[in-house]
């Protein structure tokens, strides 16, 4: 949607404070994930954003100029000179209706135009609704229409590798015949002759491989080679690692860049950090590495969480795809604990790579 620049600021509510535009703080990148999931902080990361907070705390925010994405709608009008991009923006829930929208709207647009922009577009805006209250609140107009469908096509051949029970591998499989995540899942691979997820595989009617290493008989660079040779027989545009319990080869990386890994920890979107901020403002480690949900309880952290990101040569430091943090119950064991992980780590496999496929398609 493309939007007017020269509407009036509206007034934020007296106990609310908005701040002027600036990269946004990791708190509030934190509170992002925790309030609206999907991939939106990794968006404002790359922007600068107008944050709303009462007593401290982020209650809204809006980001602009958003810099490096390659979002398939960010390739059209948003490229022509003076156009600026607004968006993500968001305000929780209970603050919603209060003006705290209209006035975050205002102050990002305000910026906009401070930056010498003459137009502004809402790439990507889904619902009617939503580009109704862009037309009321700033004067929006459709500039645009992509249909959804069409930038998904085709559906991108996706081979799993798992180790052990598989619960996220079947919740992909339901979302792909629920139509809400357009892959193709032409196989899965265990390197455990025992792990439950070649049974939901071949249920699924899967192709299900096992290509076991026993480190007894054969070299880490013997079995690296095979497990490559049984990748690539099935030619994936996608590798999705799920459960995947062994430290991929830098050629299987450099062989395969199309590759998302899913790992039961909040991490930071600096890569470089060995430290995350949570949406209450305090620290914990990134917790990378196989056993993060244990080491977390074992350092007494009020969190852990889920993240889907790319993999590179540095293990659990690739580009963030999604995440989203979760606060440990008191009392919480690791069964327990694991297990409410596991629900929110569904909506992290689907968000990061229903991201993967817009930029993908770019």
């Amino acid at each position: 949607m493309d939007l007017s620049l020269e509407r009036a600021i509206a007034p934020a509510p007296a106990d609310v404070e908005i701040a002027r535009p600036a990269p946004s703080d990791e708190r509030t990148l934190a509170w992002i994930d925790e309030t609206f999931g999907g991939t939106w902080s990794s968006e404002a990361y790359v922007g600068r954003s107008v944050v709303a907070r009462r007593d401290g705390s982020p209650v809204g925010f809006a980001t602009i100029d958003p810099q490096g994405l390659k979002f398939s709608w960010l390739h059209g009008l948003a490229r022509e000179p003076g156009v600026g991009v607004f968006g993500p923006f968001g305000v929780a829930p209970c603050e919603r209706g209060r003006g705290v929208g209209s006035a975050l709207l205002g102050r990002a647009l305000g910026a906009l135009r401070e930056s010498g922009y003459a137009r502004a577009i809402v790439p990507a805006v889904g619902g009617e609704r939503l580009a109704g209250y862009y037309a009321h609140v700033a004067g929006a107009q459709v500039a645009e229409r992509f249909g959804r469908a069409a930038l998904m096509r085709p559906r991108r051949r996706t081979l799993v590798l798992a180790s052990g029970n598989g619960s996220n591998f079947a919740a992909v499989l339901d979302a792909v015949r629920g139509g809400t995540v357009p892959l193709d899942i032409v196989g899965l691979i265990a390197n455990n002759e025992s792990a439950y997820a070649l049974e939901r595989a071949r249920a699924a009617g899967v192709s299900a491989t096992v290509v076991s290493w026993d480190r007894e008989r054969e070299l880490r660079a013997e079995y690296d080679t095979r497990l490559l040779a049984a990748v690539k027989a099935d030619e994936p545009d996608l590798v999705l690692l799920l459960g995947w319990m062994h430290l991929l080869s830098r050629s299987f990386v450099a062989e395969f860049p199309e590759l998302l890994n899913l790992h039961p920890a909040f991490l930071p979107l600096d890569a470089a950090r060995d430290d995350v901020v949570l949406p209450d403002g305090s620290h914990m480690p990134a917790f990378r590495g196989a056993r993060a949900v244990r080491d977390a309880l074992k350092a007494s952290s009020a969190w852990v969480g889920a993240t889907l990101h790319r993999v590179t040569g540095a293990t659990d430091r690739g580009p963030v795809m999604a995440r989203k943090p979760l606060r440990v119950k008191p009392g919480e064991d690791e069964a327990q604990l694991m297990e409410r992980v596991h629900e929110i780590e569904r909506g992290v496999v689907r968000a990061g790579v229903m991201r993967w496929l817009y930029e993908r398609d770019a």
